[in-house]
């Protein structure tokens, strides 16, 4: 991969990343003291969410394990603190919450707080595209693109997870497929479409196509 194509990478990972911490928007379940804190976090007053928030996380509440994580990788009722913000996400990706596994992917793909790992990182980015995260199937779909992070470049592969991530909104993967579509052949398209349409949330991606890899 070129060193330009690297940096559109990283660049559009970090951008992810950010519109993802940004656009968070949390819903209370019905776990006590959750709902009064994420209703806090959405109306600014983090103060509040903080103090319904932590000893939920530190009891293992998975969402506010996630939540927490937000506040300290955002500074929002916490000083700004990447390890902190690490922990506790990774506390609830290994619950299985897809939004902290695609943090925790982000971070070690920008080694933010941990040392680079580009093998963790698209670990974590799998178990969230995996079911069904957008901005993870987005990020994964780069990796196959640009040939990164040691992934082998596919272009099938980049288009059906671009295409899984376009249909749940994401707009950067909308965008991606149309370029992408521009320097594939019909086989190519239709065998990204076929996988598409075959792949249902919590069943493993493919790791690789039958026509996608050639190069360019």
């Amino acid at each position: 991969m070129s060193v330009m194509h690297a940096r559109l990478a990283t660049r559009a990972m970090k951008q992810s990343l950010f519109a993802l911490l940004l656009a968070a928007g949390l819903h209370g379940t019905a776990f006590a003291g959750f709902a009064e804190g994420a209703n806090a976090y959405n109306a600014r007053d983090y103060a509040r969410a903080l103090k319904e928030v932590a000893p939920l996380a530190r009891a293992g509440h998975v969402d506010a394990q996630h939540l927490l994580g937000l506040m300290y990788y955002m500074g929002r009722g916490v000083a700004r603190d990447y390890r902190q913000a690490m922990l506790w996400h990774r506390k609830a990706a290994d619950q299985g919450k897809a939004d902290a596994q695609y943090v925790v992917g982000a971070m070690y793909y920008t080694g933010n707080a941990v040392p680079l790992d580009h093998k963790a990182a698209i670990g974590w980015f799998r178990k969230a595209a995996e079911q069904g995260h957008a901005e993870a199937q987005h990020a994964l779909g780069l990796m196959y693109r640009y040939h990164a992070a040691g992934m082998p470049q596919d272009k099938v592969l980049a288009y059906m997870l671009w295409n899984l991530a376009a249909a749940s909104g994401n707009a950067n993967a909308t965008e991606q497929r149309a370029a992408i579509a521009r320097r594939m052949t019909q086989e190519q398209i239709d065998e990204a479409q076929a996988l598409s349409r075959a792949w249902r949330p919590g069943t493993p991606l493919p790791t690789q196509s039958r026509s996608g890899g050639a190069a360019g």
